[in-house]
């Protein structure tokens, strides 16, 4: 199955529609993705797997892969670094990024399989579904939704499924 998140904010889980928020600078066409742009990149996604806060929240009901998090778990996003777009452990001596945060953002994180097969530097990195901010912000480049709506993603994912970032048909 194929997901679709849209850029006007609609994200379709199997057919049922729920709010969901993109990057900062809108979406752009993947090959035109470089790090810190603030877009979400337009594409079909694979789903990797999903990483969790085991200190928040139970681990989710899924067919999908599933990991969690630890309090020094990273993401490199160095442009150049032999780990970019890759989970490390923090401290990590290039860019990266917290897993385990603060705001619960990221108590529950689907990966998406952009630019990692294998990465090329700076095209993106940490391109996630994830937990809308507590504030409904835009994100940094990923797709995010409210809990309810993550949990019934997990639900109904399975292996092999994708999730696509589209441009809103305007009309």
């Amino acid at each position: 199955m194929i997901f679709t998140a849209r850029s006007d904010g609609v994200l379709d889980i199997d057919g049922r529609l729920a709010p969901c928020v993109l990057g900062r600078s809108g979406v752009l066409p993947a090959e035109d993705k470089h790090e810190g742009d603030g877009a979400s990149p337009l594409g079909i996604w694979p789903i990797r797997r999903v990483l969790y806060r085991p200190d928040r929240e139970p681990a989710p009901q899924t067919h999908l892969p599933l990991a969690a998090l630890r309090p020094a778990d990273g993401w490199c996003d160095a442009p150049g670094d032999p780990a970019y777009n890759r989970p490390v452990t923090l401290p990590y001596p290039a860019s990266a990024e917290p897993m385990w945060r603060e705001d619960h953002v990221y108590d529950l994180v689907v990966v998406l399989g952009h630019n990692d097969d294998p990465p090329v530097s700076p095209m993106g990195s940490a391109i996630f579904l994830h937990l809308l901010h507590p504030e409904g912000t835009p994100t940094a480049g990923c797709v995010a939704v409210g809990r309810s709506d993550m949990l019934d993603f997990l639900a109904k994912a399975r292996p092999g499924d994708a999730l696509a970032i589209l441009e809103a048909v305007r009309g």
